[in-house]
């Protein structure tokens, strides 16, 4: 039977006695408007903006102050602040070698959500935070499945509780659309990485 990430982490915020602190990956402002206003109450969250694949280097830009717009703005709870990365482009390209032509939702983009969230683990493990997560499974177009997989194995690895998430559920991506006009963020048309934009 298909587990319900969406229920697990429901279980999990539940059972929570105190507020935790929460490093929550972030490809973009639209992603995680929905999914900050749904955390807050619940953590102190800081915004791990890693995102190598973004191509090219003036739309990983766009999309980073798009999202320093959005914590400034954002209606919340707990604090919600952000921890900047270098742009990493190389290694992402290193990783990705030889997936070039491998279609959307395909194996590279197994390597992209895996990296990232590695960093995101590792991240969180060496700067003592409760719980790692990422924004990723609020997009209809990302493999839920995939996601929670790679941060149980990742959770393991590093010692660093993972979030277990599908934030697209319970209208999680309706509401990021309807967040993302209400804020007026720019909605980039493409994924990020040069092969997933329009020619």
């Amino acid at each position: 039977m298909k587990e319900n990430y969406s229920v697990k982490c429901e279980e999990i915020l539940n059972n929570l006695k105190e507020r935790k602190k929460l490093l929550l990956h972030s490809c973009c402002g639209p992603c995680s408007s929905y999914v900050i206003s749904y955390l807050t109450k619940y953590f102190d969250i800081t915004v791990f903006y890693y995102n190598p694949n973004i191509y090219p280097y003036e739309e990983y830009l766009k999309r980073k102050e798009e999202q320093i717009r959005l914590i400034n703005e954002i209606s919340k709870v707990n604090n919600v602040d952000i921890l900047d990365c270098n742009y990493d482009n190389d290694k992402y390209n290193a990783l990705i070698k030889g997936l070039e032509n491998e279609p959307e939702r395909g194996n590279r983009c197994k390597v992209c959500y895996l990296m990232r969230m590695e960093k995101t683990a590792e991240t969180a493990s060496e700067n003592n935070y409760d719980y790692f997560c990422t924004t990723l499974s609020v997009s209809p177009y990302k493999n839920a499945e995939w996601i929670n997989e790679y941060g149980k194995e990742l959770e393991n690895k590093y010692n660093i509780k993972w979030l277990y998430s599908d934030f697209k559920k319970k209208d999680g991506y309706k509401n990021s659309i309807l967040l993302s006009n209400k804020y007026n963020l720019y909605r980039q048309n493409y994924c990020g990485c040069i092969y997933s934009k329009p020619q």
